[in-house]
């Protein structure tokens, strides 16, 4: 087995940002899928990781957390030569982190409340929560729109963690709020993002998952037919 062993569920927004760049770096790893609805695997789980959040990335004995940490985390000790998605500059990597950071809290965080709301009982779900996190990602795509102009990835000429945050984010968000056509930046940047190698090869591994996503019916054709299932 790799030293190197990534606890995941190939459905999860926070899973395929890991997965992304995993690839992008060049690394080896041992992937296990996470089932948190079997008991024996949850206590488990726990036992690795009292939160029991995934993914959890486990380097021998040593458990490490949040996704953000985990790809900071994969450069700094595993990636192949040449291979980076933090620049070393200090105000460069800054400018990562930071779009990384807006990803996960104004795009990420309110499509999952999206997903979240579905997977409730039918007489349980809130509207006002709905439209909350529907204003959010309207309120998102608008400041992405601008920083876009004038780039190919969100933080300039390279690829970089932000960018493994924005398509797992993105790809789902757009399922429940499709960019309107005033965002043309955005709509072109999704598209770079889905033809990225990484992020192709992430969407790819998953499609025998998407059926089971609550917001598959906004999911392109590209990734999701229904009539296949």
């Amino acid at each position: 087995m790799n030293a190197l062993t990534l606890h995941y569920h190939p459905l999860s927004s926070c899973c395929h940002k890991v997965l992304i760049a995993i690839d992008a770096l060049g690394i080896e790893v041992d992937k296990q899928l996470l089932n948190l609805g079997d008991p024996d695997e949850r206590a488990a789980h726990l036992a690795r990781w009292p939160t029991g959040k995934m993914p959890l990335l486990m380097d021998g004995p040593r458990a490490l957390p949040e996704t953000s940490i985990i790809i900071e985390y994969l450069q700094r000790h595993h990636a192949r030569p040449g291979r980076t998605l933090i620049p070393d500059a200090p105000d460069a990597a800054l400018e990562v982190r930071l779009w990384d950071r807006l990803f996960d809290l104004y795009v990420m965080t309110p499509m999952q409340a999206l997903t979240a709301d579905l997977l409730r009982p039918e007489g349980e779900r809130d509207a006002h929560t709905v439209a909350q996190a529907r204003e959010r990602l309207s309120s998102a795509y608008a400041f992405i729109e601008r920083q876009l102009e004038g780039r190919t990835w969100v933080t300039g000429a390279a690829f970089s963690m932000a960018d493994c945050a924005a398509a797992p984010a993105l790809f789902y968000a757009v399922a429940y709020v499709p960019p309107p056509p005033r965002h043309g930046h955005l709509a072109a940047y999704v598209e770079r993002l889905m033809a990225h190698p990484s992020v192709a090869l992430t969407i790819d591994q998953a499609r025998p998952y998407f059926k089971f996503f609550p917001g598959r019916s906004g999911l392109s054709r590209r990734y999701f037919d229904p009539d296949t299932v």
